[in-house]
């Protein structure tokens, strides 16, 4: 019989989020100081001037030295994001991807437009989440490992970008090319490149994509927005060259319009493994950076 293999992301991820339960754990502890006998009361609580009041001394305090909440690779945040996002968890909620743009159409202080955000959001669930069993850290430690695997993908994205512009400027210099490569992602309609490579002779959209796991209904997604960043650049009149890393992905690149990628059938997780298979890759590529030169 096949065995299959250890599921390492989800035990890292388990890891990290009894690594947060002691920052956690301090929350209660304020709310026990404000009066609050669970976090389930608080939830409950009915007269909201007083819930921003508490939630306004939470986000004013400091929390102690030795606490620290961790994103999905093990990194500790910083306090003042710390509390904005377990608030945001506890409250079932995205803080940065859906609520943060909110803060700009707020009046008042910084803390104060987190404290009117949070509470609406705390008001909110109360009436969909009513039963105090998921109000306890075990519904909370639940949350907190999707939480934290979206931060992990994203930051094991981002480390793929940084390391193809590193590779990238090297390549080019060694071979005394004049390209420019932007530091930043770049937009075309609504599609996001994460490199951008310009040319006297033309331009190079790179979308670097990333999977972890095999197979699923997210193995289509993954296929159409590669599909999607190639179609779009291609109709604005941009050479695509995406980078595709990922494990026994079923995708078939040549159905995608796409002439020149590079695909590493590797997990992203192992980053010894494919940061030199990538730097490979991205040599092969060098008749195509000298076209654009």
């Amino acid at each position: 019989m096949t065995k299959i293999p250890e599921n390492i992301r989800l035990k890292e991820l388990v890891i990290i989020a009894n690594s947060n339960k002691p920052f956690f754990d301090d929350f209660i502890n304020f709310l026990n100081s404000e009066n609050y006998i669970s976090l389930y009361q608080f939830v409950r609580e009915q007269e909201a001037p007083k819930a921003k009041i508490v939630l306004k001394k939470y986000l004013d305090r400091k929390i102690p030295d030795n606490l620290k909440l961790y994103d999905g690779i093990a990194r500790p945040y910083l306090e003042h994001k710390a509390k904005w996002l377990i608030l945001g968890w506890i409250f079932r909620d995205a803080p940065e991807q859906r609520l943060k743009p909110f803060l700009k159409i707020i009046h008042g202080t910084a803390i104060e437009r987190k404290v009117e955000i949070i509470n609406q959001v705390r008001e909110y669930v109360s009436n969909i989440l009513p039963e105090q069993k998921q109000w306890e850290w075990v519904a909370i430690f639940e949350v907190m490992i999707d939480r934290l695997e979206g931060s992990r993908r994203a930051i094991k994205g981002n480390l793929f970008e940084a390391i193809v512009r590193i590779n990238l400027k090297e390549i080019f210099k060694n071979n005394d090319l004049e390209l420019i490569i932007t530091d930043n992602q770049v937009k075309i309609g609504d599609e996001t490149y994460d490199v951008k490579i310009s040319g006297k002779n033309g331009t190079i959209l790179i979308p670097v994509k990333t999977r972890e796991t095999m197979g699923g209904g997210h193995a289509h997604l993954f296929t159409r927005d590669i599909y999607k960043a190639i179609t779009i650049a291609n109709k604005s009149g941009f050479m695509c060259i995406p980078i595709i890393i990922a494990e026994s992905w079923k995708g078939d690149i040549n159905s995608l319009g796409c002439k020149n990628f590079v695909y590493i059938d590797k997990n992203p997780n192992s980053i010894t493994i494919v940061k030199p298979l990538l730097d490979q890759e991205l040599q092969k590529l060098l008749p195509i950076f000298e076209i654009i030169n």
